[in-house]
């Protein structure tokens, strides 16, 4: 249904709104959406304060008019698609450092300042934010929070959330409040901090955050290591985590996606499992790597390169071109829905033994990859979507391997979010009673479903199987090949 915003000819905003195509089209999906499911909204407002962000959902929540926040776009779960219509709400124009604290190791930012900005900003200090996805060059800070993300160094950083410690929220009543403390630590009151982080916006929309930092490492270096088997490779990282290896990054690569990574940049890497490694540290980063390589020798390891600064970038450049690899590699195939389970390290072994089984089992290429050091694992089920048979096979392979994710103890997603595609396995992942209680906090702050409707949880229990789900505001879906987004 179309919805009247004329409303917001009332307000008085720093902002501007839009009903242009131009601007509804670039705001009907992010970039997991798939063209199919997308959904314009009938007016896209550019905050440009929180103020202004108070102001439209006051009013939106009045006139009962859906409000979804946008950030980049570059969710990959459908978080930002504006599902039932309504606001699309674009804090990308909230961009301002607004302050940097180097003696309290913290700045502050609005939730639409870039990653990597973040960073830059940091650089004459000595400092940084260490836990950015990988997508921190182009996704924002709010972004990152509303949906937890996190990336390759997490291993050694921890995730997103870990550094944030205070954050400005916009409330569904459109209330701004202040969650968390720019204290090291405390313990007062309900933790509505730890609430909003990975939310998605259903809860309330992120406006500034202040961010712990770090010091810069002085010694920087990376590099590859080639095993004989899958199960060299996975028994290796397992084994150099848990015996302690001070590894900023440990990312694997199985064989079918090095032949992908080949075939896109035309180089001659083996076609074998391979890790990649990164270290940071500000002395013996020599003797961490020599400790890293003997275990990584127990395990078969047959080749180990590490190289510093531009070297060390040649190095890594295949597992940075996976995504594109897949989807270039056989015209007739697309990379599908992209996985993103996580189980505890000491069953990573197993989960990518699961990934292997499952593919024989349906008869899919489903190259595997992924932040081992953390037991985050993405894969893609390499099919015709286009054939609805194949299609409904590739989705069940899919659907089985998050299955066997927490049957291992482990989760639906590491850190793309639930959002629209994978609010079907909540049930199966935190029980009925976890979920209910979860649906009775969305519905004590936000009776009339009035931010980010149709995200993360259904309003109605129901038995886990692809029958349909409900959105927040009670409007009927059907879970079909659409309700998996394309990496």
């Amino acid at each position: 249904m179309a919805y009247d915003c004329s409303f917001l000819e009332d307000l008085t905003l720093d902002g501007k709104f839009s009903q242009s195509q131009f601007d509804r089209g670039n705001h009907a999906g992010d970039f997991g959406t798939r063209k199919e499911d997308e959904v314009e909204p009938d007016i896209v407002v550019f905050v440009e304060s929180t103020s202004d962000v108070a102001a439209i959902v006051t009013a939106a929540n009045h006139h009962e008019v859906p409000v979804t926040p946008y950030a980049a776009g570059t969710g990959l779960e459908r978080n930002a698609t504006p599902v039932e219509g309504g606001i699309s709400l674009d804090t990308t124009r909230m961009d301002v450092i607004r302050e940097i604290r180097p003696d309290d190791l913290q700045i502050d930012v609005e939730a639409g300042v870039i990653g990597e900005d973040v960073n830059e900003a940091l650089e004459r200090y000595g400092l940084f934010f260490p836990p950015l996805p990988s997508s921190g060059a182009i996704s924002t800070i709010g972004g990152m929070i509303a949906t937890d993300a996190s990336g390759q160094q997490t291993v050694k950083y921890g995730e997103v959330a870990d550094w944030v410690l205070e954050l400005e929220a916009v409330l569904p009543d459109g209330s701004v409040i202040e969650a968390g403390s720019k204290a090291a630590k405390t313990s007062s009151g309900y933790n509505l901090k730890e609430l909003l982080i990975g939310s998605e916006g259903t809860l309330g929309i992120i406006t500034r955050a202040t961010l712990e930092l770090a010091g810069r490492p002085e010694q920087v270096k990376g590099g590859r290591a080639v095993f004989p088997t899958l199960n060299n490779a996975t028994e290796a990282i397992s084994d150099a985590v848990t015996s302690g290896v001070d590894v900023a990054k440990i990312e694997l690569i199985d064989d079918q996606t090095a032949i992908l990574a080949n075939d896109y940049s035309n180089t001659d890497l083996p076609e074998q499992p391979m890790v990649f490694v990164e270290f940071h540290a500000n002395h013996g980063i020599d003797e961490e790597i020599d400790f890293c390589r003997s275990i990584f020798e127990v395990h078969g390891l047959e080749q180990m390169e590490i190289a510093a600064g531009e070297e060390m970038e040649r190095l890594w450049q295949a597992r940075k071109d996976i995504t594109y690899a897949a989807k270039e590699y056989d015209p007739d195939l697309d990379i599908g829905p992209p996985g993103d389970v996580t189980v505890p390290i000491g069953r990573y072994p197993k989960m990518i033994a699961e990934v292997v089984d499952v593919g024989e089992e349906y008869g899919f290429s489903i190259p595997c990859f992924g932040h081992a050091g953390d037991g985050n694992l993405h894969y893609f089920v390499l099919a015709d979507y286009d054939d609805p048979e194949e299609s409904a096979r590739a989705r069940e392979a899919y659907t089985e391997l998050v299955e066997r994710a927490i049957d291992l103890d482990g989760t639906a997603t590491g850190e793309h979010g639930i959002g629209v595609g994978k609010r079907k396995f909540m049930e199966l992942e935190h029980g009925v009673a976890a979920v209910g209680a979860m649906r009775a906090i969305k519905r004590a702050l936000d009776p009339k479903g009035t931010l980010n409707p149709g995200k993360i949880v259904p309003s109605k229990s129901h038995n886990g199987n692809d029958d349909g789900i409900r959105s927040d505001r009670g409007i009927t879906e059907t879970i079909t090949d659409s309700d998996f987004s394309h990496d």
